[in-house]
Order: structure tokens, then sequence, then C-alpha cells
């Protein structure tokens, strides 16, 4: 293999690794607590979206659990985006794993 050879099939990962990672903007994962009490919706990136409370958990004796709730919710988003992402990105790489991509 030669050097233009090599910097074709770099340039081709990196259009395909932007690609990826718009594509990963655009995916949502939903994270959940409390039989879906609280849910927390991510993009594939890890951003938070969405935040939904059902309404029976907005009490002030529920203060608590709540809290509690939405910390487990948004961590259980955060889980699954990090899969999404690295599922995705190994699907790119043919499942070889390159530090600092995700």
């Amino acid at each position: 293999m030669n050097m233009g050879d090599l910097m074709k099939q770099a340039q081709q990962f990196q259009e395909r690794l932007a690609t990826l990672q718009n594509d990963l903007a655009e995916k949502r994962v939903t994270g959940s607590a409390g039989a879906g009490m609280v849910t927390a919706t991510f993009n594939g990136k890890g951003e938070l979206l969405d935040l939904t409370i059902e309404e029976a958990m907005v009490q002030r004796e529920n203060t608590l659990m709540l809290q509690d709730l939405i910390t487990a919710a948004v961590n259980d988003g955060i889980h699954k985006a990090k899969e999404l992402s690295k599922s995705e990105m190994a699907r790119l790489t043919g499942g070889l794993n390159i530090p600092g991509l995700i």
C-alpha cells in the first residue's frame, strides 16, 4: 500500500466518522426509573433532550424518591447513549477499539 492509498483511506474513514457522529445526534435512547415514572431521553451523543416525571411523583412527600429516580433515569439514559455510540463506532471500525474515538 502506498502513501496515497493510505491517505485516501484515512480521509474516507474521517468522512464516515463525521457521518456517524451526525447520525448519533439524531438517534434517541430513553433511560427510565421507578417503572417509567421518570424518563430521561438522550441523543446518541449523550445530550439530555427531555425529562418526563409522572404527575403523581410531584408531591412534597415524594421529593427524596423523585430525586433518586431522576438520578437513576439520567444515569440509565447516559449508559444507553454510551452503548449506542460504542456499538455504532464498532460497526465503523470493524470492531477495532481505537482510543479517543468515543
